[in-house]
């Protein structure tokens, strides 16, 4: 099979790349900015192809013979659905490594065009989702009459380019959760609350994390929201917020947020990587209360993400399954995925 990594020239496609490499793999590198993406290519021996997600017919042009994409250019609002037109046009299996809802949201409507077509839709193959989607499928496996789910994590990872750019395009959404099996829109700071997600209680709050989509179709389980810990003051000034949500989401402020990214924000280095693990909390309750909590310590976000896109991909790529639709990381590999990624310790389960 012939694959390819899209967003090849960027932070996290790089770092994928480069490893792809290490361990002998032979992708095709691909992206839209050619005078980026041609010394990358050359200087790791590998081909590669430059076109846009702009028009069909470029899309097409640029998949032909290809087998599987590995797609790794966001924000993924905007390149994902393009590029899932393509793989499903080309009969080739889509990835990426999004963590934004409704990319997801968007990926599971197209699960019968893909099962028609051959194709597997698996995004959030990275850091969003792999260690929250293995911890809620660990949770339905242990609780398999929960109702409730709560999921997040604890990390002093450094941001991306392009993951900055994403928080900074939900600024103006608010926060997301599932109530009854539906995603509502709530607040910023909506919910607050103290957590061990490994390393003590930590004042947390919710936020729209990917597991609002991706671990209900793992767990079938209605009300999940997700969570992260933050200093007071963080918390406070995230509820003010909601206060100018209107601004925060205007064209004119995302711009010059986004150009302040583009000038001052560089993804964590190697030894920033090796430094900062993460740490994983779930807990699953069933109508009575009862029910279990699940933690487990990873690698660093980054680093994960290349592992986990790796590991999705040479999976697919030696499997004779050919079975077709949309699935998440845990629905394909099972839980016991993140126990199997380089830096990963064992599940943790207690009572509630």
């Amino acid at each position: 099979m012939q694959w390819m990594i899209y967003g090849a020239n960027g932070y996290t496609g790089e770092l994928i790349a480069r490893e792809a490499v290490s361990r002998g793999l032979k992708p095709v590198l691909a992206g839209r900015n050619e005078n980026r993406l041609q010394p990358l290519a050359s200087g790791l021996g590998l081909p590669w192809r430059a076109f846009t997600l702009d028009d069909p017919a470029s899309v097409a042009a640029g998949l032909a013979g290809i087998d599987l994409v590995l797609h790794c250019a966001g924000p993924f609002s905007a390149t994902s659905s393009p590029m899932i037109e393509g793989c499903l046009a080309a009969g080739a299996h889509y990835l990426d490594i999004t963590g934004e809802i409704p990319v997801f949201e968007h990926a599971r409507a197209q699960h019968e065009r893909a099962r028609a077509a051959g194709v597997l839709l698996c995004p959030g193959v990275g850091f969003d989702v792999i260690p929250t989607d293995c911890v809620a499928l660990r949770l339905k496996e242990l609780v398999p009459d929960a109702t409730h789910l709560s999921l997040g994590f604890e990390t002093a990872s450094g941001l991306s380019p392009g993951t900055a750019k994403t928080v900074v395009e939900g600024l103006g959404n608010g926060c997301q959760i599932r109530r009854d099996g539906r995603i509502q829109d709530m607040p910023l700071a909506w919910g607050r609350r103290r957590i061990d997600f490994g390393q003590g209680p930590r004042r947390a709050m919710t936020i729209p994390w990917g597991d609002v989509s991706t671990a209900y179709s793992t767990t079938g389980i209605a009300n999940i929201d997700t969570w992260v810990p933050l200093p007071a003051a963080a918390i406070l000034g995230a509820r003010l917020g909601n206060l100018v949500r209107p601004l925060l989401g205007s064209q004119w402020l995302q711009g010059k947020l986004k150009g302040f990214i583009d000038r001052n924000v560089k993804g964590p280095d190697a030894s920033t990587r090796a430094r900062l693990p993460t740490w994983v909390w779930g807990e699953a309750r069933n109508a009575d209360g009862t029910g279990k909590v699940v933690r487990i310590r990873t690698a660093n976000g980054y680093s994960l993400t290349i592992d986990g896109a790796l590991a999705v991909t040479a999976h697919l790529l030696n499997s004779q399954d050919t079975r077709g639709g949309y699935s998440t990381p845990a629905a394909l590999l099972g839980a016991e995925l993140i126990t199997q990624l380089p830096g990963s310790g064992e599940f943790a389960v207690s009572d509630i």
